[in-house]
């Protein structure tokens, strides 16, 4: 999404009028999930994607249509049912609800795209709440709009004082993860809030083996990663040239010097017992929205028992990923690291690291569609 909006400032920029297609909401199976973005310019190009296939192609000239025409902003539904799955070898079959939301005053819309790039690059979490459905009985517009910062300011309304103050709860609420949420309210009205803030990060305390084999990964995935380990040759840039910052020193007092947010995932793998518990104390302590500890079922429980006798809430302590990763039955460093970024990456999107395995009932209409002689 990050690179969408800076394309949008571009444009924005040159005073061009563009089409923000924008993935809502969604039910069962589909190829994106809401927050995702299609930039369509004037010109008719565009960026960013909204799943490809019959789904984007759709939506991309629904919103030149509605460039064209100079009409309002709209809400979508789309069913992607199996036959229309098929034509573009999806394997899915859900609905998704998309805003097409046209920008023709750049000028008033570019502040605050501006300062959802900023957001991305480190700046101060923003978020932008947009009223997708009126409320029953109500002349309100879709596509109004609140800005919200960080700060409690903001600009812009949906419309309604009782509105806007649910939009400001929910916003601030997400800004910290800068996540995005439907929300549907009792009188009718729909609301959809996105909130952004600096990619996640990876800070991991020790620098051994596993460590190694972690930080590639998450570099990849798009995380900042920081190192910290009491031993230079640990806490080494040549060592983890993925890191941003490696810190050499006590892991407490180490994690002190990198920027810990809400956005922030730690994962604890010292070389030994003493380590991990200052290490891990260390940890709860942080705003970190994610703490995970590597090590035994036994080890980890002496630990916790250290956090409960220093006054550590249950809630913060029940909060630890521990043992840390998810039961794929690597044993390698390598497949150990795969099992932790896996669970980090089910944390941040929400999924549940279960398997997809499609049940049997799913097996079964499919077995007694194949016994249909095709047409």
């Amino acid at each position: 999404m990050e690179e969408v909006f800076r394309q949008a400032i571009k444009e924005l920029e040159q005073q061009h009028p563009s089409v923000l297609a924008t993935v809502i909401r969604t039910k069962g199976s589909t190829p994106q999930k809401p927050g995702a973005k299609l930039l369509v310019r004037q010109d008719g190009s565009a960026v960013g994607t909204l799943g490809g296939g019959c789904v984007e192609g759709d939506i991309w000239f629904a919103a030149k249509q509605l460039l064209r025409r100079h009409g309002p902003a709209e809400v979508k539904e789309y069913v992607l049912n199996e036959e229309i799955a098929a034509r573009d070898g999806l394997i899915c079959g859900g609905t998704m609800y998309f805003l097409i939301d046209p920008v023709y005053e750049p000028d008033q819309a570019l502040p605050y795209v501006r300062e959802i790039a900023g957001a991305y690059a480190g700046g101060k979490p923003v978020a932008l709440t947009t009223l997708t459905r009126p409320p029953k009985g109500s002349a309100l517009t879709v596509g109004n709009k609140v800005f919200f910062r960080e700060n409690g300011s903001h600009e812009g309304t949906l419309g309604d004082e009782e509105l806007d103050k649910v939009a400001g709860q929910k916003a601030r609420e997400l800004m910290p993860q800068g996540k995005c949420e439907y929300v549907a309210l009792p009188n009718g009205a729909q609301v959809f809030v996105e909130a952004y803030t600096t990619p996640p990060q990876l800070v991991v305390m020790g620098g051994g083996h596993i460590s190694k084999a972690l930080t590639p990964l998450a570099k990849t995935l798009g995380f900042r990663v920081f190192i910290v380990d009491d031993r230079p040759e640990f806490a080494d840039p040549v060592r983890f040239p993925e890191a941003e910052k490696t810190i050499v020193g006590p892991y407490d007092t180490g994690l002190a010097q990198f920027p810990v947010n809400a956005n922030t995932y730690i994962v604890i793998a010292t070389r030994g017992h003493r380590f991990d518990d200052t290490a891990t104390e260390a940890a709860v302590r942080s705003p970190a929205g994610y703490v995970g500890l590597l090590g035994s079922k036994r080890k980890s429980l002496l630990i916790f028992q250290t956090l409960f006798r220093k006054g550590i809430s249950d809630e913060r302590i029940a909060a630890v990923r521990a043992p840390v990763g998810l039961d794929i039955g690597g044993r390698t460093p390598e497949e150990i690291a795969i099992s932790v970024i896996a669970e980090i990456l089910a944390v941040r999107f929400g999924g549940s690291g279960g398997p997809m395995k499609m049940d049997a009932r799913l097996l079964a209409k499919a077995k007694e569609k194949a016994a249909v002689p095709a047409r």
